[in-house]
């Protein structure tokens, strides 16, 4: 545990330490928070739905990206610098390394939501809101975050190269994400599967105000398959 709370602390610190988590969180507030207000506006009533509702445009798309950007380089960089050779002869597991990272990522992506919440008081105090989806809504996001960041890193396990990195893991996530929409243009009799298999259809379930295990069992699934399937990677690349 002590590994993986070290691991986790020089993540964070080489993100703070550098323009990258100041990026990803400014452009985070102030895209997420147009695409609110200017929903608002239009709706006219206080309810924060659109901001945890995915959609093609909206604030759940920005961390498909954000994700994918700031999970490129936690693998793929210390593979290309071979710092990771040195950090997997050390008394490290693979898992460590891989969990670590993992909750270094995630814990960015956290703090950008963690502002929004300046958001959410704003438009308490524009209207009556029903703070059982803002909840809900608020777990979905974070599940959806750690789903979308242990992909990045299983991606980043595999290449050296932080750019195909990238976007190999934009792909696997947007195509995730658009999937929703796309059921519809598909036969009636993978419509379903398609449907389950989608993140955003399980965000919507949770933006709507409705914890269900099942959704919340999916994001696990996903987040920790991937991670395995990164720790997998980072062992047969040194046995």
């Amino acid at each position: 545990m002590n590994n993986i709370i070290a691991i986790t602390k020089r993540e964070l610190r080489g993100y703070f330490d550098s323009p990258v988590a100041y990026i990803v969180v400014v452009v985070f507030l102030l895209v997420s928070g147009w695409m609110l207000f200017s929903s608002l506006f239009i709706m006219g009533r206080a309810d924060l739905r659109p901001f945890f509702s995915p959609s093609p445009f909206s604030p759940s798309m920005l961390l498909v990206i954000l994700s994918a950007a700031i999970t490129m380089r936690l693998v793929a960089e210390e593979r290309k610098s071979g710092t990771l050779e040195m950090l997997t002869t050390m008394p490290i597991k693979d898992s460590e390394v891989v969990l670590g990272k993992f909750l270094a990522g995630l814990g960015l992506l956290a703090s950008a939501l963690l502002f929004t919440a300046a958001y959410v008081l704003t438009v308490a105090a524009l209207g009556d809101l029903d703070w059982g989806p803002v909840i809900s809504g608020y777990l979905g996001l974070l599940l959806f975050s750690g789903a979308l960041v242990a992909m990045g890193i299983m991606c980043s396990t595999w290449t050296s190269n932080q750019i195909v990195a990238f976007i190999v893991s934009f792909i696997l996530g947007a195509g995730l994400y658009y999937i929703y929409w796309l059921q519809f243009f598909l036969p009636e009799f993978i419509a379903p599967i398609a449907e389950y298999i989608s993140v955003s259809f399980h965000l919507d379930n949770m933006a709507r105000g409705v914890i269900d295990s099942r959704d919340v069992l999916y994001y696990l699934t996903i987040t920790g398959g991937s991670l395995f399937l990164a720790v997998r990677s980072l062992e047969q690349q040194h046995a």
